[in-house]
This record gives C-alpha cells, sequence and structure tokens, in this order.
C-alpha cells in the first residue's frame, strides 16, 4: 500500500477491529476463552513449562528486534537496556553501565506517539481531523493509529507495537470468576458500567467517566508530552522509584534537542508518567543491573489495578470512595429544595477518602502525613445577625471528612423545620425560600458560603454524621456480604505469601482430589485490593462514629 493512501480493504480492516475493541463483538466471547485456556493449564503443569518456555524465546526475540529499532531510530541507551521479566511484568528496563551526568536513556520526541503525530500523519491524519473537528477524543486517536499500524503490512512500528502485551490485567480482562472477587467493591460496578459501554449499550447517569478518573493532558515547559515514548514506557512503577523523566527541548541536558530522558535520581515528590515534574530531583547513581522505576504518580490501588492492572501491597496512597446516589435524593422528603441548596452550596455528592487523613483523627495510630486536614468551619461564618449562634464543636479539628461531601449530607438529612430555618436566615441577604419552599429572586442570590454557613446554623453536625455512618456502614456490609470479613481475606494473603511466582500462588480452595488449586495473578491482585478497601472502611467507620457520639453528646 503506498503512503498517502487508505484503502477498501485498510478501511474494512480497521473498522472490525475498532468494532471488536469498543465490544460490538460480545464481551464475554474472550473472557471465555481466557478462562477455559487458564483452567487446561492449570490442569496441565508440563505444558504449562513449556509454554512458559516458549514465551521466554518469544519474547528474547522481539526483543532482539526491537533494540535494533531503536538503535535505527536513534535513541541512546546510555546508562541503561531493556529486559525481559516474565509473564506477570512483561518487560522493564534495567541499568548496566554508570554515567557521570545521570543521563540514562534518551528518546527523540518525533519518535513519540502522541495525538498531534495522528493528526499529522500522511494516512489518517486528514480523515481524523475531519472526524474531530469540533472536539478530539486523544486517547480514540492513538488507539486508532496503533490499531492500523498493527494491520499494516510492513508497518515501520511493528517491532516496538511487537512488545507491546496483547493482554492486560486490569478487571477488563478478568474471567468471570475472576471479575466475582471484586464483588461489592467501588471497582466492580465501575467494571460493569465499562463494559456496558463498550458493548454499546446506553447507561443512563454515567457520563463517561466510569472510574473517577479525568484523563486530563497536561503541557510540559516547551513541548506536550502526553502519548507513548518507546524505551521510556517499558519503565515499571515503585513506590522508590531510582528515576524520574525530564524534557530536553534546547539539548543544553543531552545533546539532543526535542527529546525527552530518564535522569538516574532519587525523587523528590512522585510523578505521574504522563504528567511533566515540577521539581528536580537529587541525582544519586543506580546499582548495575538493578531495575529503573519510575513513578506513576501517588494513585491507590483501585486506580492501579483499573488503569495498569497491578496492586501494591500495604499501598500508603490508597484511597475510600464514598459517594451519596443521586438517584436517591428524589425519594427523600422536599427533594426539590434540598436540590435547589445542593447546587447553591456546590455541594459535593461523593468524596475520595486517603488513607493519609486518618493521621489527623481521633484514632491516628499507624499513619503519618503532613498535610494539614482542610478548614475549620470557623472560616466559613458569615456576618449576618445569625452568625455564630451555634457553638462550635470540640471535635472540629479532628474531623476528616470534607466539608464538601458533609455539607451535602447536611442538606439530604435536613428535617422540615431545619428547612424552613434555613429559608429564615437566608431572608437577611435578600434571597429566601417562599411558603412553597421554592426559591424566589430578591435583591441578589446568596453565594455558596452564605447558603452553607445558614445550613450550618440550622442542622449542626448530628444527621449529617449519621448518615455518613450510615453510608459507610452500607458499603462494608456490601464487600463482607460477597467475599468475606477482611481477616479471611488476610488468610488468603498468608497462604500465598511464600510464593515467590503469584502465577502458582495456591488457593486454600482444594478440588475433588484433595489438591489446591492455583490462584492466578489476577485473584491475588482482587484480594489485596479488597482487603485494603475493608480496612479503611472499618477505620472510616470508626471514626464517623466517635464523631457522631461526640455531636449527639454535645447537646444537637
Amino acid at each position: 500500500m503506498e503512503q498517502g493512501k487508505w484503502g477498501k480493504t485498510e478501511r474494512m480492516k480497521c473498522k472490525r477491529e475498532v468494532e471488536r475493541r469498543k465490544g460490538h463483538i460480545p464481551f464475554r466471547v474472550h473472557i471465555g476463552r481466557s478462562q477455559a485456556k487458564a483452567k487446561w493449564l492449570d490442569e496441565n503443569p508440563k505444558a504449562n513449562q513449556t509454554m512458559a518456555n516458549e514465551e521466554e524465546a518469544a519474547a528474547a526475540a522481539k526483543l532482539e528486534g526491537f533494540l535494533q529499532w531503536l538503535e535505527v531510530n536513534k535513541v541512546e541507551l546510555r546508562g541503561c537496556n531493556v529486559k525481559y521479566c516474565g509473564k506477570s511484568k512483561g518487560f522493564g528496563v534495567f541499568s548496566y553501565n554508570d554515567v557521570s551526568d545521570g543521563v540514562l536513556l534518551v528518546v527523540p520526541l518525533d519518535l513519540a506517539i502522541t495525538p498531534m503525530r495522528v493528526l499529522q500523519d500522511p494516512l489518517i491524519g486528514p480523515e481524523c481531523r475531519a472526524m474531530f473537528e469540533e472536539e478530539v477524543d486523544d486517547r480514540f486517536l492513538m488507539i486508532l493509529f496503533l490499531m492500523l499500524e498493527r494491520l499494516r503490512k510492513n508497518s515501520s512500528w511493528k517491532p516496538y507495537l511487537d512488545m507491546l502485551p496483547t493482554t492486560f490485567g486490569n478487571p477488563l480482562w478478568f474471567t468471570d470468576d475472576e471479575l466475582l472477587e471484586l464483588k461489592g467493591t467501588t471497582l466492580y460496578r465501575a467494571t460493569e458500567l465499562q463494559a456496558l459501554l463498550m458493548s454499546g449499550s446506553k447507561v443512563h447517569g454515567v457520563d463517561g467517566q466510569v472510574n473517577g478518573v479525568p484523563s486530563t493532558p497536561i503541557q510540559g515547559e516547551t513541548v506536550w508530552v502526553e502519548g507513548l515514548v518507546p524505551g521510556i514506557d517499558f519503565c515499571n512503577h515503585d513506590l522508590k522509584a531510582v528515576a524520574t523523566w525530564e524534557v530536553d527541548g534546547t539539548g543544553l541536558t543531552t545533546g539532543v534537542p526535542h527529546s525527552m530522558y530518564l535522569l538516574s535520581a532519587i525523587p523528590c515528590c512522585s510523578h505521574d508518567i504522563f504528567a511533566h515534574p515540577t521539581r528536580k530531583a537529587e541525582q544519586t547513581p543506580i546499582e548495575t543491573k538493578k531495575e529503573i522505576t519510575i513513578s506513576y504518580g501517588n494513585k491507590g490501588n483501585e486506580e492501579l489495578l483499573y488503569l495498569y492492572g497491578f496492586v501494591i501491597d500495604n499501598n500508603p496512597d490508597e484511597y475510600l470512595m464514598v459517594h451519596y446516589p443521586v438517584e436517591a435524593i428524589q425519594k427523600v422528603p422536599f427533594a426539590d429544595s434540598k436540590m435547589q441548596l445542593l447546587e447553591a452550596q456546590k455541594a459535593e455528592m461523593r468524596c475520595l477518602l486517603p488513607k493519609r487523613l486518618l493521621a489527623h483523627g481521633f484514632f491516628p495510630a499507624g499513619t503519618a502525613s503532613n498535610d494539614s486536614n482542610g478548614k475549620g468551619k470557623a472560616e466559613k461564618i458569615c456576618n449576618f445577625s445569625w452568625s455564630g449562634q451555634r457553638r462550635m464543636p470540640s471535635y472540629i479539628n479532628k474531623l476528616v471528612f470534607p466539608e464538601e461531601f458533609l455539607t451535602a449530607l447536611r442538606t439530604i438529612a435536613m428535617q422540615e423545620d431545619e428547612l424552613f430555618k434555613v429559608s429564615s436566615l437566608l431572608e437577611e441577604v435578600s434571597s429566601f425560600m417562599t411558603g412553597d419552599r421554592t426559591w424566589s429572586e430578591g435583591v441578589r442570590q446568596p453565594t455558596d458560603t452564605e447558603v452553607r454557613t445558614a445550613v450550618w446554623e440550622a442542622c449542626g453536625d448530628s444527621g449529617a454524621l449519621q448518615l455518613l455512618f450510615d453510608l459507610i456502614q452500607t458499603k462494608m456490609m456490601d464487600l463482607e456480604e460477597n467475599s468475606g470479613t477482611e481477616d479471611c481475606d488476610t488468610e488468603l494473603l498468608e497462604k500465598s505469601q511464600d510464593v515467590k511466582n503469584i502465577e502458582q500462588c495456591e488457593s486454600p480452595e482444594a478440588d475433588g482430589s484433595g489438591h489446591y488449586k492455583f490462584m492466578s495473578r489476577n485473584r491475588w491482585s482482587s484480594i489485596v485490593y479488597r482487603k485494603g478497601q475493608k480496612q479503611l472502611t472499618r477505620l472510616f467507620l470508626k471514626e464517623a462514629e466517635h464523631a457522631l457520639q461526640l455531636s449527639l453528646g454535645e447537646g444537637e
């Protein structure tokens, strides 16, 4: 096929591949095949070993071709090399030579696969620009480019594409049984919704941000760096990363203008692989043959498993998501009035509770953090005649829950007399609620801070804390109903802790012959994630319960 021409055959192949990737072919067909294969390998350990040897040989062949491709494209491996790390991790980057300036790897940015590159591509660029005149979906552009290059014969990107994984460890690729290990968690519901979206089904109340992780392009100092950078993108994640990446626009650091490079370092702060670092790191030498890792950012296991397909045991960046279902508001008394108040306050219907917040709570044992825990309610008091009538609670500096979320819960839990009191308090700012509890126009509308203050004065904390306690308790019940207690998960993990290769972890569930089944990596990751969720749920439930008791005890 000539460059710059996109024939009918290529169009049809690409269309079929896009439809398959988007789920127009039944999603579980692919999962079923993987499940059958895994079962067959479990029952045939010798075949499993033979296949492992074949995979290593195939990986070595791919790696040799890729290294030659890097050299042709002027990628400089100054103090590192790419190696195969096994089936669970794929390829990784390892140090092999000490470099005085700490620059381990240099990649010309014209080799990076970015949305702009796709739009400028002579083959598909014109059609992509026509398709996305109003709004460009960056991820879709890159997926389209990768699929087309994989389908194209004699693609110049073949050595690189051969190195990319064909299966993934995120929940969308789990077998049915593996996915059930997540039941009751936020991630289980997110995976279900994403699978429905991929199949083309309409999901009411879903805006496409299923996992709660928006994709925001980040612009660097001189160039756009979001995308795939061959070589650097084989660096694995570690909490104690030994390298960071930088952009060299002028070539003063690397001698290669308009390039990206890996810098041997102990990072001062974590960086997402797709976000430009804001602070330089202190350079330190890396041991020879040590894996060069970077940080993908301060991400909890929920995000790591969904985006990258792995988890970190005892992850210090773990968090718990608590939300009040929007559809449930319609069932509470005076729903329309409360919806107006929520909108006026810019209240948040969900919150993320990082583990580090517990360091500031009532029971801070085993946690540490330098972060300050939000702002006190005293900062929200306005200068009105009714301001400050409610006494500030003694526990205000120990309350770990975000004020924005508590504001929403106060409004939802509001009783009829409290609703009338809020209306009365807001009359002073010339925007009030009439007898039928609808907003009337006055001199001006109250600000969100003014409305929050009025709601606080009328309601206090007890109603919000009771609702919060109920939400977290329900979350714990959902988690334990489907997979048992936190202790059950601990027992499962303890039985596998002595096995170095997670692919060979034994499950405590024996088959009919009395032999142990093998625990898949996906199952292990699911148990680690859900155990962490149960632990955080238990700890934050304890915080909410204690705060509620104090609130009731102080006469609310």
